[in-house]
């Protein structure tokens, strides 16, 4: 499937952006306690956003949540000690949205009162540039993001001309985008953060998840790619390539074998000693091919 890939989509929190490496501003005033109480909220989720604010905040204590909700793409309600808690976007907590804001925001209410905005800088993924480049001249490329088009400006001066931007996408606007480009007959790779992506993931062709923990929950993907290797994802669309022509020439080769056996036993010249000589020296010949293919191909196309 990955072979035959001519569209690829990608989400932009956590997917070519980095988690590790965005800058939080803060708009607001938290106790020490409410800190603690956001903390523990935040931990119980894998989004992208939802892991950058707990590496954020500082307090390190656990409390017991009494009750837990996370809306997929929207935010998280909880309780905690008797309060009522809300963190996620302005649309979820009932707020006004600010139209004149190019940054992704996360705002935060105790008991219905707003108490504080954290402000996203993100940081695009190293290489990100060259790759997209690389990319361009063989597939379509498209980026839906769940986020505001605040940074669509900068993204078109950083991507190659043509890629498609798409904004302000629920998760089921993203599997029914991904089905209508299948209708279209594309074939989609489709790469995400594995969890308010899940939907396309699985709706698309080949479903990829872009992992800087190995130990996040990552469902509906057909793989998890290590953040440190999303530059190398050309490679790898090569490589997959190249391994289906190994394939074809291994089937070849083993009809080849069958055809010179075949022909030796209908003429009845083909004695048992032959025959296992011959049904041995194919599956090694098979092997040594495939081995030898693959290590060529790897050191050929390494990056």
């Amino acid at each position: 499937q990955l072979s035959k890939v001519d569209t690829i989509v990608f989400d932009k929190t956590g997917t070519i952006t980095s988690n590790k490496k965005s800058l939080i501003e803060s708009e607001g005033f938290l106790t020490e306690t409410e800190i603690s109480w956001i903390k523990n909220i935040v931990r119980t989720s894998n989004h992208p956003l939802s892991r950058r604010l707990y590496d954020y905040l500082a307090d390190d204590k656990r409390i017991i949540i009494t009750k837990l909700e996370e809306v997929t793409g929207k935010g998280i309600i909880a309780e905690i000690e008797g309060h009522h808690i809300q963190i996620g976007s302005a649309s979820f907590l009932g707020l006004q949205e600010n139209t004149a804001n190019t940054k992704t925001v996360i705002h935060v209410s105790i008991n219905g009162q707003h108490k504080i905005k954290y402000i996203f800088n993100n940081q695009y993924r190293n290489g990100l540039v060259p790759l997209f480049n690389r990319l361009n001249k063989k597939y379509k490329l498209m980026v839906l993001s769940g986020d505001n088009a605040g940074e669509k400006e900068t993204l078109q001066q950083l991507l190659p001309h043509g890629t498609k931007l798409i904004f302000n996408q629920k998760p089921e606007q993203k599997l029914l985008f991904i089905e209508q480009l299948q209708r279209e007959g594309n074939n989609v790779l489709m790469i995400g953060d594995g969890l308010n992506d899940a939907g396309a993931l699985a709706q698309s062709n080949v479903g990829i998840a872009i992992s800087e923990n190995v130990n996040v929950f990552s469902p509906a993907c057909d793989g998890i790619l290590d953040a440190t290797q999303f530059k190398s994802l050309d490679f790898f669309l090569r490589y997959s390539q190249n391994a289906m022509t190994t394939i074809y020439i291994s089937f070849g080769l083993s009809i080849l074998y069958n055809i010179v056996g075949l022909s030796y036993a209908v003429t009845g010249h083909l004695s048992p000693i032959v025959a296992a000589i011959i049904m041995t020296l194919s599956t090694v010949t098979i092997v040594s091919f495939v081995t030898i293919m693959t290590n060529y191909y790897a050191r050929k196309m390494e990056v």
